[in-house]
């Protein structure tokens, strides 16, 4: 009988495992849907490259800003219930962002959805019946920002608990390669996200764009997999030093923001956390800026199929690099265990600086140069993508007690977050106000052949700009990121101790001690109060 309820223990973990791997699939999947349709959306509200990094930076500022919050609701409530809320929130705001914009046509073939979707569309016939285009591409612009803004509330809620989940339900010796796996399936989202931007923005259907469907399409399969989670994934409540908050033993509201801002100081003076935020800060950049990859090869010349194409196979090669990451920081853990981990980082952010040369500089502006561009791709996703699985979350798992994983995860998605957001603007402006990159006329007037002999040259003037926007962008955070890894030689070690012999002082009980013992202000040292 014990050994049957054990067996059902073990696959509902499982089934939730799985669950939680879908929902950061679909948050990954909706983060590069965006930048996928970049191009297309950028035609229809005429807006250059900065303006439409603003639009991503709305979304990653209030997801930055939102990241605590998701600490504060995780740490002290079901961890599952947590990522079933933010899959539904964000979920719900991609849904709206296909309805964002003009609205003309959308009125005219699906005027009587007016009569369930939320104010917020009524709000957008209005304004698309009284106002000119111009001004109406204006505030296309910005609803768009505001429901991705919203968007981001979403996915803030999302990542820091998953993380949590995963770090949790594994022994530490198998970190890398559960964090591998997860990353996997949130590659395996961005192709996804990627895809279905870019093979659906040429399409349209009853006078809707393809771009707008894709939205649409996202949101509803997040929702479904939002459904999901809080119907059939097993509650968190057993995890390993976990404390469900029950109506009997809930505190003030008050007193538990006190308590959790003292917790999240005593996180942030940890050394190691201060060492993986400093080179997250430059290391996150270069990724963000890589958003740009998918309207680089078309500027090239590479059509919506060949630049799926290519995209699918960088994603396939970052996903199978994270994955060997994570197992080779298992095995050099487990050999070297005070290096091994931060060797490999150091080798993955140096590798990426001359790989994204060649890349970006290196190879023509020629769409028949398919096989070389591809082979760039796969060797780059390879090499730059094992910090994360590799060094960044399996050490920030092991330098906190369990209680605490929720919030240095959120902690540090905070602080990498605020720098990365800012990425696809910094692109974009270095692209027009330092490489010349030019804003092309409207595709509204001109058949197809004679929009491209006007516009071809300017299309491979604005693929130069771009890319050498994009290097710069790569090359400069990368390096600094690799230099910054060398402190944690020296921090890592005495951390990872700290916390072991904390945990094992405080074994379910996180109240009477915190770790961080050298401050002198013993309430501040609290990092779990009761």
């Amino acid at each position: 009988m014990a050994e049957k309820q054990g067996w059902r223990q073990r696959r509902s973990r499982r089934t939730t495992l799985l669950l939680a791997f879908a929902a950061l699939a679909m948050e990954r999947a909706d983060a590069a849907l965006l930048p996928a349709v970049y191009r297309e959306i950028g035609t229809a509200l005429q807006a250059s490259p900065t303006a439409l990094g603003s639009i991503a930076l709305s979304r990653s500022v209030v997801q930055t800003a939102c990241y605590p919050l998701a600490a504060y609701l995780a740490a002290r409530h079901d961890r599952v219930t947590v990522i079933a809320l933010g899959a539904f929130v964000w979920a719900v705001a991609t849904f709206l962002i296909g309805f964002s914009t003009t609205f003309p046509q959308v009125r005219r073939v699906h005027g009587a959805w007016a009569a369930w979707l939320p104010a917020y569309l009524a709000t957008s016939f209005l304004f698309a019946s009284i106002l000119p285009p111009p001004k109406l591409r204006c505030l296309g612009g910005v609803q768009m920002a505001v429901t991705a803004a919203l968007n981001g509330v979403g996915l803030a809620l999302q990542i820091p608990a998953i993380y949590a989940f995963v770090a949790d339900s594994v022994d530490g010796a198998s970190r890398g390669m559960a964090f591998g796996w997860l990353a996997v399936a949130g590659k395996a989202g961005t192709v996804a996200g990627t895809s279905l931007g870019l093979l659906m923005a040429p399409t349209s259907f009853l006078g809707l764009p393809g771009w707008r469907l894709a939205f649409l399409l996202l949101g509803v399969l997040g929702g479904a997999v939002g459904v999901s989670i809080r119907a059939f994934a097993a509650s968190d409540g057993a995890a390993r030093g976990r404390v469900v908050v029950s109506p009997a033993t809930a505190k003030p509201v008050r007193q538990e923001v006190q308590e959790f801002v003292r917790e999240a100081k005593a996180v942030m003076r940890i050394p190691s956390f201060q060492v993986i935020i400093a080179q997250g800060l430059t290391g996150s950049f270069p990724w963000s800026a890589l958003l740009f990859t998918a309207m680089w090869l078309e500027l090239v010349g590479f059509s919506h199929g060949e630049t799926a194409a290519l995209m699918t196979l960088f994603k396939v090669a970052t996903s199978l690099g994270a994955l060997f990451g994570g197992k080779m920081g298992d095995v050099l853990a487990r050999r070297f265990k005070n290096s091994g981990r931060i060797v490999l980082s150091q080798i993955s952010s140096a590798s990426a600086i001359p790989l994204s040369g060649i890349l970006l500089l290196a190879l023509p502006n020629d769409p028949s140069s398919t096989l070389k561009h591809g082979a760039a791709l796969f060797i780059l996703g390879i090499m730059a993508s094992w910090n994360g699985t590799a060094t960044n979350s399996p050490i920030l798992a092991e330098i906190v007690p369990p209680r605490a994983m929720t919030t240095v995860f959120a902690l540090d998605r905070t602080f990498e977050a605020v720098l990365a957001s800012f990425a696809p603007p910094v692109v974009g402006l270095l692209a027009e106000r330092l490489y010349g990159y030019k804003l092309a006329r409207s595709a509204s007037g001109g058949g197809v052949d004679e929009r491209t002999a006007i516009d071809f040259q300017m299309e491979r003037h604005n693929a130069t700009s771009l890319a050498r926007a994009i290097y710069t962008s790569i090359a400069i955070p990368m390096a600094m990121c690799c230099a910054i890894y060398s402190f944690l030689y020296c921090t890592y070690p005495r951390d990872r101790e700290m916390a072991r012999a904390e945990a094992a002082r405080n074994r379910g009980d996180y109240g009477d001690e915190g770790f961080g013992s050298e401050d002198e202000d013993n309430g501040e040292r609290k990092l779990l109060p009761q």
